[in-house]
């Protein structure tokens, strides 16, 4: 654990509040639901700026759960937090994308194998070359496993984590797809890449909450509450 000073700016939770694992939905409010729903005896543990952070057991084992906010800046500097400050080992982040390939249809679940990212996040680090941020096969491979118990179709692949939702660049999306990437989304690469510099482990996945091409999304509620299966499937992780 570092020296740093506890709380952080940005977290204002004690020295072992936090479990080993914590799932991080975007939406403080869906944290708040996961330990409502979900855990035994859940603590808030933190709340600056309403991002909103619990502790508690499922099925007899500790976890937490902690929103992420918005974009890669964002979930930067919550995971940056856990990580080096809070002694967490694995974090699971738990979101929504907007789906690209055809096959993929609302409340589709996905495994961000890799993250591929417009944003310039890893040129801090001065690497020669491109670096390919990428899920801890651990967790993932156990991830695939809970969702076939579960009698959860997964479709695992490529991500991409945008920095621009409202996009100037119309064909972006076309050029992505190309490619294979399944969905976007906006925060995995920047996890994936603070979890490899500090040595720890992190997977994304992801429901399909809207689709880019046919138009189709799901309400705010959905969202919100409407995320069980994957919630669930995060759960098993702890």
């Amino acid at each position: 654990m570092s020296n740093a000073p506890i709380p952080t700016p940005h977290i204002s939770a004690k020295a072992n509040d936090f479990a080993k694992t914590v799932l991080m939905p975007g939406d403080p409010l869906r944290a708040k639901y996961i330990a409502d729903t979900y855990l035994e005896q859940p603590k808030q543990v933190t709340a600056v700026r309403n991002m909103l952070g619990y502790t508690g057991t499922y099925k007899g084992k500790e976890i937490s759960v902690m929103g992420s906010g918005m974009g890669i800046p964002s979930i930067g500097i919550y995971s940056y937090e856990l990580f080096h400050f809070y002694d967490v080992d694995n974090i699971i982040r738990i979101g929504s994308a907007g789906g690209l390939q055809d096959h993929l249809k609302l409340m589709d679940v996905v495994v961000a194998m890799g993250a591929c990212t417009n944003s310039n996040y890893a040129a801090q680090y001065g690497l020669p070359g491109t670096f390919a941020p990428t899920a801890d096969y651990g967790l993932m491979s156990r991830a695939i496993e809970a969702a076939k118990a579960q009698g959860t179709n997964v479709v695992v692949g490529n991500v991409l984590s945008s920095d621009v939702f409202y996009n100037a660049d119309k064909n972006a999306n076309d050029l992505w797809k190309s490619m294979g990437v399944l969905a976007v989304e906006m925060e995995a690469a920047a996890l994936y890449m603070n979890a490899a510099k500090a040595g720890k482990k992190a997977l994304c996945l992801l429901t399909i909450s809207d689709h880019i091409y046919t138009g189709e999304e799901l309400s705010a509620e959905d969202r919100q509450l409407g995320f069980g299966k994957m919630m669930e499937i995060a759960l098993e992780l702890a």
